[in-house]
C-alpha cells in the first residue's frame, strides 16, 4: 500500500491544534452557493417537517426573460433572492414574493453556457454581488444591480488579466460561483478540452478593486514544487497542452483559512503522449492557503489523467469519529464513483488507499501510468464497467443482441487507456457524481450523493492529417468540430450534439457565428479561430461556395490520434443500455466507510405507464439535507421534486415541476416562513424548455 499526500507539517501543526476545537455554524441561512462555504447543502431551519409535507406549496414563481437549462443554486441575503437565468442575466427578487428587484446584463453580450449562480460579500454598508459573463467577472450592487466603478474597470476585470498573455484570445469562463474569504474572490473556471486550451491557473482577486491578489500553477513553471511530475519542464507555456483547471467550485474552512480546491484533467483530454508523467497538479484536491495561495497539502485521484475525470463538484467540509475523537475531515467524491476522506490538517487520509496496478495504453506515443490510488473504504457508489457481463443488459431493450455483443467485445477493464478499439466506460464521462454536488449532515459525518448510471463508448482514432488544398472550411471543422459533430455533420443525437446538416434551414450564420465563439451547454467557444477560418467554417457548415484556400497543413491538429467522440451507451430507444437502476442516491457514513442506504432515483415515464417497477434515471443537481430528517432533490430527468427519510432513504413526497429542474435547491426563511427555491429550466437530455424560478413553502 502505499499513501499518497503532501504537507507541510509547521504550517498544520497550527492548523491540527485549530481543528481540536468545536464551534457550531449557523445553518439557518443560505448566503452561499450550496449553503455555505463548507458547501454541505445544509440547513438548521425545521418549519418544514415530515408531518406536513403534504401540506407544501408553490408559495411563488418567477418567470425569467430566458428559457432553457438553469443549473443555478439560489442564494438569499435578507430578504433578496439573487441568482442567474439561463441566458446569464443576474437578477434579484424578494425572497417572500418572487418579485423581480433588478436585472443586470439586458445589455451586455451575453454566452450561451449555463451559470450556477453569484457569490456575496459586504463590508458594512459596502454590499456586493460576483458574477461572470464569459471571461468578465463583474461586481454589481447588491442592492441596485449596478457595477460598481472603483471594481476593476468600471465594474469589471477580464480574469485572463491574471492569466499568461497567450491565454488573451482563448475560451475562459466560469460556471460556477467564485468562492470569497474575507476580501479575496477565488475563481473557478471553464476552459477549452482539446489542443491549445488555456492554462487552469487557480486566480484570486481582491473584492474591493478587483487587483490580482495571487495565482497557483496547477501546470507548474520550471523549478516549482510538481515540476519533476512532468516531463516536459515547459509544459506550462505549451501551445498544445492547457488546462487542469477548477471548474466545479471549491469549500473554505473559515476558522483555519485553508481553501480546498479539486482541479480537473489535463487538456488534451484523451491523449497525453505530448504530457508524460503523473501531471501534477491535474486531478488533485489542492489544500491552499486562501489569503496568499500557498500550497500546504494536496492528493492526487488520477495519474496522467486519460479519461477525463475531472473532480466533479466542491468538496464537503464535515467531521468525523476516529478511536472515540472528532476530526475535521474533508471528503471528495468523484466520477469514478468513489469517496476519498482525509484529515483536514494534514491531507491524511482516513481511510487507506491503495495503488493498484492497471493496463498500458497501446497507443504510440502514449504512456498510460502503472497505478491509480483506489480507496479501501467506502467502496464505489455506482457500478464499475470492470464488473458488467452480457446479463447486466437492459431488459427492456429490443436490441439485446447488438448490446450484448457490444458489451462482450468492447475493453470494459478499469483504466483501460483509450485505444482505437471501443474502451466502455462506467460511471461514463459525467461520471457517476456531478457538479450538483453532495449534500451533508456536518456533525455527523454522513454525506448524500446521487448517482448516475449511465455507461459511455469511446475510442481514439488515428488523426488523418487534410490533404494539401483541402478547403480552409473543411480542414477548420475537422479540426474543431469533427468530434462531436461527426464527418458527414450527422452529429451524435443520443449524446445531445445535434446534426449539422442543413444547418441554413434553422439557423442564421449570425447565431452560427456567435456560438462558435461563445460555446453553448457542452461546447466550449473557440474564440481563438482567426476569422478568415471561421468565415471559411461558416461557408463550409451553410454549403456555400469556399472562396478560401489554405495550403499551410501546419496548422492541421497535432497530435498523432484524436478522440472518436463522445456516444452513450443506449439502446434503440434511447434508454440506458444497461439494467437498472439508471439513477441512484445514496448515504454514507464515513465515520465507518459504511453505507446507511441506497435508493433508485427517479423514473422512466414511458415504463412507467406499462406498469414496470422504477428504473431510475439521469439527473445533475444536488440534494439539500435539513437537520430535522428530510433530503430534498430535484436533479432527474422525469421533472419531479421529492422529499426522502435522510435516514432510511424513504420516499416521502414528489411533485411534479413546470420543467425539469437540474440544479440544486436553496432554503431560507423570510417573515417566519420557510422556502424552499429551485430553477426549473429542462432543456437538457431533451427534456422540454422552462424557465421558472418557484419557491414552495406550507400553505395556509
Amino acid at each position: 500500500m502505499k499513501i499518497q499526500f503532501y504537507a507541510r507539517c509547521s504550517f498544520c501543526l497550527t492548523i491540527l491544534l485549530a481543528s481540536c476545537e468545536t464551534s457550531k455554524k449557523d445553518y439557518a441561512n443560505w448566503s452561499s452557493y450550496l449553503g455555505g462555504l463548507d458547501r454541505n447543502h445544509y440547513t438548521t431551519l425545521s418549519q418544514i417537517n415530515k408531518d406536513n409535507l403534504n401540506d407544501l406549496r408553490i408559495a411563488w414563481s418567477y418567470s425569467s426573460p430566458d428559457s432553457g437549462q438553469m443549473q443555478m443554486n439560489p442564494i438569499v441575503i435578507d430578504t433578496m433572492l439573487y441568482g442567474v437565468t439561463a441566458g446569464r442575466r443576474a437578477i434579484a427578487l424578494h425572497a417572500g414574493t418572487g418579485k423581480e428587484l433588478w436585472r443586470f446584463g439586458d445589455s451586455i453580450e451575453r454566452p450561451n453556457t449555463s451559470g450556477r449562480g453569484v457569490s456575496f460579500w459586504s463590508k458594512g454598508t459596502d454590499q456586493r454581488i460576483f458574477y461572470t459573463v464569459g471571461p468578465d467577472l463583474y461586481a454589481l450592487n447588491a442592492m441596485t444591480g449596478k457595477p460598481i466603478p472603483s471594481f476593476g474597470n468600471q465594474g469589471k476585470i477580464d480574469m485572463r488579466s491574471a492569466m499568461p498573455s497567450a491565454a488573451k484570445d482563448k475560451f475562459v469562463a466560469s460556471n460556477t460561483p467564485g468562492t470569497i474569504y474575507k476580501d479575496i474572490i477565488v475563481m473557478p473556471t471553464r476552459l477549452g478540452e482539446d489542443v491549445g486550451a488555456a492554462p487552469g491557473d487557480i486566480l484570486a482577486f481582491n473584492v474591493i478593486t478587483g487587483a490580482v491578489a495571487w495565482v497557483f500553477h496547477t501546470i507548474p513553471h520550471p523549478g516549482e514544487e510538481g515540476s519533476e511530475t512532468w516531463e516536459d519542464e515547459n509544459a506550462h507555456n505549451s501551445d498544445i497542452i492547457g488546462a487542469a483547471n477548477n471548474w466545479s467550485g471549491m469549500a473554505v474552512d473559515e476558522e483555519t483559512g485553508i481553501i480546498y480546491i479539486p482541479t480537473g484533467s489535463v487538456a488534451p483530454d484523451f491523449y497525453g503522449g505530448h504530457r508524460k508523467g503523473s501531471n501534477l497538479f491535474a486531478n488533485c484536491l489542492l489544500a491552499l492557503d486562501a489569503e496568499t495561495g500557498e500550497r500546504i497539502w494536496h492528493y492526487q485521484f488520477v495519474h496522467h489523467d486519460l479519461w477525463d475525470r475531472d473532480l466533479p463538484a466542491p468538496p464537503n467540509l464535515i467531521t468525523v469519529k476516529r478511536q472515540g475523537k472528532s476530526v475535521k475531515a474533508v471528503a471528495q467524491v468523484t466520477k469514478q464513483g468513489y469517496v476519498y476522506v482525509f484529515d483536514r490538517a494534514t491531507g491524511e487520509p482516513l481511510f487507506d488507499i491503495e495503488e493498484v496496478p492497471f493496463p498500458a495504453s497501446q497507443l504510440e506515443g502514449e504512456k498510460a501510468w502503472p497505478t491509480q490510488p483506489i480507496p479501501v473504504k467506502p467502496k464505489p457508489f455506482a457500478r464499475l464497467s470492470k464488473d458488467l457481463t452480457e446479463d447486466d443488459v437492459s431488459p427492456y431493450a429490443e436490441n439485446k443482441e447488438e448490446l450484448q455483443e457490444i458489451l462482450r467485445t468492447a475493453d470494459k477493464r478499469q483504466y483501460a487507456p483509450p485505444n482505437v478499439e471501443p474502451l466502455l466506460l462506467l460511471p461514463g464521462l459525467d461520471g457517476a457524481a456531478e457538479w450538483g454536488g453532495t449534500g451533508a449532515d456536518p456533525d455527523e459525518g454522513i454525506i448524500y450523493v446521487n448517482s448516475n448510471e449511465m455507461a459511455w463508448l469511446i475510442h481514439m482514432k488515428k488523426n488523418e492529417v487534410p490533404v494539401e488544398n483541402m478547403p480552409l472550411g473543411e480542414r477548420v471543422y475537422t479540426q474543431y468540430c469533427v468530434v462531436c459533430h461527426q464527418k458527414d455533420r450527422s452529429g451524435i443525437e443520443a449524446s445531445g450534439y445535434p446534426s449539422l446538416v442543413n444547418l441554413k434551414d434553422s439557423k442564421t450564420k449570425t447565431e452560427i457565428s456567435e456560438l462558435i465563439t461563445k460555446g453553448k451547454g457542452m461546447m466550449t467557444g473557440f474564440p481563438q479561430i482567426p476569422e478568415n477560418e471561421k468565415e471559411a467554417l461558416l461557408q463550409f457548415l451553410f454549403d456555400e461556395e469556399s472562396t478560401l484556400a489554405d495550403n499551410d497543413t501546419s496548422k492541421t491538429y497535432p497530435l498523432p490520434y484524436k478522440f472518436g467522440g463522445y456516444a452513450r451507451f443506449q439502446d434503440s430507444n434511447g434508454h440506458p443500455a444497461l439494467s437498472p437502476p439508471w439513477g441512484t442516491m445514496h448515504a454514507i457514513d464515513l465515520n465507518t466507510g459504511n453505507f446507511v442506504w441506497s435508493i433508485t432515483l427517479g423514473d422512466t415515464p414511458e415504463l412507467k405507464k406499462e406498469g414496470l417497477p422504477p428504473t431510475g434515471c439521469e439527473n445533475y443537481g444536488g440534494p439539500i439535507v435539513t437537520e430535522n430528517g428530510l433530503l430534498f432533490i430535484a436533479a432527474t430527468k422525469d421533472g419531479y421534486f421529492r422529499a426522502f427519510d435522510k435516514n432510511t432513504g424513504e420516499l416521502l413526497w414528489q411533485f411534479k415541476l413546470p420543467a425539469a429542474a437540474f440544479a440544486t435547491p436553496a432554503t431560507y426563511e423570510v417573515n417566519g416562513k420557510q422556502y424552499i427555491a429551485l430553477a426549473c429550466g429542462g432543456e437538457k437530455l431533451g427534456t422540454e424548455k422552462g424557465n421558472q424560478i418557484i419557491a414552495f413553502a406550507l400553505g395556509e
